[in-house]
């Protein structure tokens, strides 16, 4: 290989990149190969500092902490990259059955249908357990039970949230918040695209639109920890002489194998004790992975409307905020059927 080669069309990973060096940009970026490892190492560390909701070996915390610095250092290298990117190389693929399309647009497709697999997993097992374990409240009016031993039913966490407008208000202004946030998205996008506007007032427009939706999903994630850790103080008279506590405070945890509800209580004051490991389980992962991949957005949404406030998305360069729109579609999708299946039913 000639020394043109070399050097100038070879940078180093940290960027920028000559991107309109003929073939393309040079696939020198180490960012993947990082995250990956920062993945590997944050997960597994986790994994080993709580065991059913429970702090089991702090040993592993430096750990975890050297694997969120790792992420932190690939975003850093992806982004520096990124940031370079005018628009002016996309690259399309050659074979069947993609032939002509860009090929970040079917790496976006191909990762949401392994996303879909882990999603259709965790339904399928929520259903499994709703469906085959006998429901708590079923299991209190008959009165096999006896007080001091927990019984193993499904408790739904709906039975809670929607019990009052207080508890179930989270999930509903959730709800409305990422639906507006799809939105939003797309009218970056579409601002993004027009060239009858001024580059000023073209970044200005889509900064507007991509930080509008980077505050709906900081929205949902804010209330997503209200529901789960703080609760609304309101006064008992507005709930029927009950508090409106948040889960934690209520009990329906990952690891209440003694579970009392103040609704299972029978006539003579007897409280019925419930093993709720596998209902709050379902619950706790299916909602706690969706708001993982909000977060996510959250992250990518922080990035790319600076780079909107810098001029760095244009009618030539607009793709990245479609390829990102596919992405934040689909998690505004999980949760229009996360809310019926865990809120509602």
């Amino acid at each position: 290989m000639s020394d043109e080669h070399h050097g100038d069309h070879h940078p180093s990973a940290w960027g920028p990149h000559d991107w309109e060096h003929n073939p393309g940009p040079p696939h020198n970026s180490w960012a993947p190969l990082i995250l990956s490892m920062g993945f590997g190492t944050f997960l597994f560390s986790l994994a080993s500092i709580y065991n059913w909701g429970e702090l089991e070996n702090a040993s592993y915390i430096p750990l975890a902490l050297v694997g969120l610095a790792v992420i932190t250092a690939g975003l850093v290298v992806w982004w520096r990259q990124d940031a370079s990117f005018d628009g002016s190389y996309e690259p399309r693929a050659v074979g069947a059955p993609f032939k002509n399309i860009q090929i970040r647009k079917v790496a976006m497709w191909v990762f949401l249908m392994s996303e879909m697999m882990i999603f259709s997993s965790l339904f399928s097992t929520y259903m499994r357990y709703r469906l085959g374990l006998t429901p708590c409240q079923e299991v209190f009016d008959s009165g096999n039970w006896v007080e001091g031993t927990s019984v193993v039913c499904f408790e739904p966490a709906s039975h809670l949230i929607a019990s009052s407008w207080y508890h179930l208000a989270p999930g509903a202004i959730n709800t409305f918040a990422l639906i507006t946030s799809s939105f939003t998205i797309v009218m970056a996008l579409k601002t993004a695209k027009r060239t009858d506007l001024i580059s000023a007032e073209r970044s200005k427009l889509v900064t507007r639109y991509l930080g509008t939706t980077w505050l709906l999903a900081l929205l949902f994630i804010t209330l997503k920890m209200v529901e789960w850790f703080i609760g609304f103080p309101m006064p008992g008279f507005l709930n029927d002489g009950h508090a409106i506590q948040s889960l934690y405070e209520e009990g329906y945890l990952i690891n209440n194998d003694a579970y009392q509800n103040h609704h299972y209580v029978d006539a003579a004051g007897a409280h019925m004790m419930a093993d709720i490991q596998v209902s709050a389980t379902t619950f706790y992962v299916t909602t706690g992975t969706h708001g993982v991949h909000v977060f996510a957005g959250v992250i990518g949404l922080t990035y790319m409307t600076y780079k909107a406030h810098t001029g760095g998305y244009t009618p030539d360069n607009a793709a990245s905020i479609e390829y990102f729109g596919l992405y934040w579609h689909f998690v505004d999708l999980v949760w229009v059927l996360v809310f019926p299946f865990f809120y509602l039913y």
